[in-house]
């Protein structure tokens, strides 16, 4: 990190660019979100039940378009909220969807592992 009178100028390790960074958390987005989706129906099925209630509320009466749905409105909120960033700053929007949505993966295969 130097500054330059003006602003701050961080470096990443290995040369990734902010740019780089914010793709490769946006993939981790769409992987976590199919994975958080497949494993929770995976639990259902298996008698598991949705521990969040907002969730709960639009499985139950939506279904799978319902589970979408309220990952729809996360992803645009994050989107709405995104240019409202410095560049370099931007990365945060999709690493902070895909933090919880990867936590979620492994508790639920946790839990699925509990009752197969």
């Amino acid at each position: 990190m130097s500054f330059d009178g003006a602003s701050l100028r961080h470096r990443l390790p290995g040369g990734v660019t902010p740019v780089r960074l914010e793709r490769l958390f946006w993939g981790l987005v769409v992987v976590s979100l199919l994975g958080d989706v497949v494993t929770t129906f995976v639990g259902l099925q298996l008698g598991l039940a949705e521990s969040n209630p907002i969730a709960r509320g639009a499985i139950d009466s939506h279904g799978l378009a319902g589970m979408f749905a309220l990952k729809a409105v996360a992803i645009g909120i994050g989107l709405v909220c995104r240019p409202m960033l410095p560049a370099e700053y931007r990365a945060i929007v999709p690493a902070g969807l895909a933090l919880p949505w990867t936590a979620a993966v492994f508790i639920n295969i946790y839990m699925i592992a509990t009752v197969a």
